[in-house]
């Protein structure tokens, strides 16, 4: 009895350290790589505890080995957009500005009730009030209203620099040309995209950027696909 005591306390703490290593998260806003090994980590972390006779480094081994494989996964994603969007999926616009996107919601399994029933379940009854619809990759939905301001253009934006790399798929769709944002970037003595946080698009030019040192600032360029999103 008293050796399961002591291998509760100590897989207790091991696990809330893991826990603090991989981040603070709740349950529903996590990746679903992320979601997999939380609920590994919880179903291995009682092994060792409910039966005294097998060796606690058979808990131990596996809970840190899964650790440093979320945390490696996690370091990787902030390297490589490509890695991030194969491990977490990316956004999803079930509702554009063409109305609701049969083939996303196929995609994603989902049908025209399911997506209704979301809207209403986020305080929406009225479909004509929506603007943009997006399931994001940890299965949260974003819902754009209509703006109650006459002749008011809604803008969705796209990201176009994450953690210092270009996300060239929304560059193509956007049809930002990357000359024009390294001369906004030198124009405020950033040497190149590398320095930049964030920096993200919308359909009428505007373009927000977020640096490592200094302040976030936005400005206009001209964009060839503007209605392309």
């Amino acid at each position: 009895m008293l050796v399961v005591f002591i291998k509760s306390v100590i897989t207790f703490f091991l696990v809330f350290v893991i826990v603090r290593l991989m981040g603070k998260r709740e349950i529903g806003e996590m990746q679903p790589f992320e979601l997999v090994i939380t609920l590994i980590i919880a179903e291995v972390a009682c092994i060792p505890m409910n039966d005294p006779y097998i060796p606690f480094y058979a808990g131990v081994v596996p809970i840190v080995t899964l650790a440093f494989l979320q945390i490696g996964a996690s370091f990787i994603s902030q390297k490589s957009l490509f890695f991030r969007r194969k491990i977490s999926g990316a956004s999803v616009l079930l509702i554009d500005k063409n109305g609701i996107n049969y083939d996303n919601l196929t995609k994603l399994n989902m049908n025209v009730s399911d997506l209704i029933e979301s809207l209403r379940s986020n305080g929406t009854a009225d479909v004509m009030d929506v603007v943009y619809v997006i399931i994001e990759p940890n299965g949260k939905m974003c819902v754009i209203k209509k703006e109650q301001e006459k002749g008011k253009r809604i803008t969705l934006p796209i990201s176009i620099i994450v953690n210092g790399r270009w996300c060239e798929e929304n560059i193509k769709t956007s049809g930002v040309e990357k000359v024009n944002i390294l001369n906004v970037l030198k124009g405020k003595g950033i040497k190149s995209e590398k320095d930049v946080i964030y920096s993200d698009v919308r359909q009428n030019g505007t373009v927000y950027f977020s640096v490592g040192k200094g302040k976030d600032f936005s400005t206009d360029i001209e964009i060839s696909g503007g209605d392309n999103w």
